[in-house]
């Protein structure tokens, strides 16, 4: 019946008089919280509800979204992820308000909505709705965590989840510059459609080096801001290595020292004893000389 009551009505659409206002921009909805799509028409003649018809549809697929008729909701023809989702204003109708609460929004509802009505006149209008999310507050790690040394590449990751649409990341320096290279960036949805953004940058650290990673929310206009200085500092010893290091640096001197007494010493005994047989051998060479002396008297 919903079908043949629609094309009857696409089929007047031409001689359509009835002017609807929804608004131009497009509705923008949080994430689980409700909405209302704003439809009004002017009528200046008085009408009984019963002559009243309300459509809301998908603009698209044209499934059905919630109708009105004959003074009652029509709901059996509504697609199934709106059940219990959607109502008109009943005390508004009258006064020429078409609109419609849409309740617990998620991702998949974002898309045109058309809107429909007939008091013997028929009029039609579609509105957008666009869905968006808040970021969580990012948070930045690094890679490797210690050990740093000015010189060194490091991988800062900056990690924001849970939003809608996806966010846009800016890395900047310490100045304030943007950081366009060795950047790469990852967006994954969750079941409910939500985004988790991944940014890694990798950087060649400086003594001091700070960095700040931005995400902003392009529906919302909101921005995450965290920034983080990194460190490098020079190799240095801890303190179990610096003592174990100074004493075996003294164990070295103090068998050094020993070593050149020994070897003193044995010089020192050595040039005693080379002294000790030249002056023996002075000597038989001396009772040599005598003797033959002797032998020529």
């Amino acid at each position: 019946m919903l079908s043949l009551l629609l094309s009857a009505v696409l089929a007047v659409q031409a001689m359509a008089v009835l002017e609807l206002n929804v608004p131009e921009q497009p509705v923008v909805a949080l994430h689980s919280s409700d909405v209302v799509l704003n439809c009004s028409f002017n009528h200046t003649n008085p009408f009984n509800l019963s002559d009243l018809s309300v459509f809301w549809q998908l603009t698209d697929t044209q499934r059905s979204v919630h109708r009105y008729l004959e003074g009652h909701d029509q709901l059996a023809d509504q697609a199934e992820r709106f059940a219990n989702r959607t109502r008109l204003f009943p005390n508004q109708l009258g006064l020429g308000n078409a609109s419609l609460l849409l309740s617990r929004v998620v991702v998949a509802d974002e898309g045109s909505y058309t809107c429909f009505v007939r008091v013997k006149d028929f009029g039609s209008a579609a509105l957008l709705l666009q869905v968006a999310a808040p970021y969580s507050k990012p948070v930045v790690t690094l890679e490797p965590q210690s050990n740093l040394r000015p010189g060194d590449e490091v991988a800062l990751t900056c990690v924001s989840y849970g939003g809608y649409p996806e966010g846009d990341v800016i890395w900047q320096d310490a100045g304030g510059r943007n950081l366009t290279e060795n950047i790469t960036t990852s967006v994954v949805a969750n079941e409910e459609g939500l985004f988790t953004v991944t940014s890694v940058i990798t950087v060649v650290l400086e003594p001091n080096s700070t960095y700040s990673c931005r995400l902003i929310n392009p529906i919302l206009g909101e921005e995450g801001y965290i920034s983080v200085t990194v460190t490098g500092q020079n190799i240095a010893f801890p303190p179990v290595a610096l003592w174990v290091t100074v004493g075996l640096a003294v164990c070295l001197l103090v068998l050094l020292i020993a070593l050149a007494a020994v070897c003193r010493r044995k010089i020192k005994e050595s040039c005693e004893e080379a002294k000790r047989e030249a002056e023996e051998a002075k000597v038989l060479e001396e009772e040599e000389e005598s003797k033959t002396v002797m032998k020529k008297w």
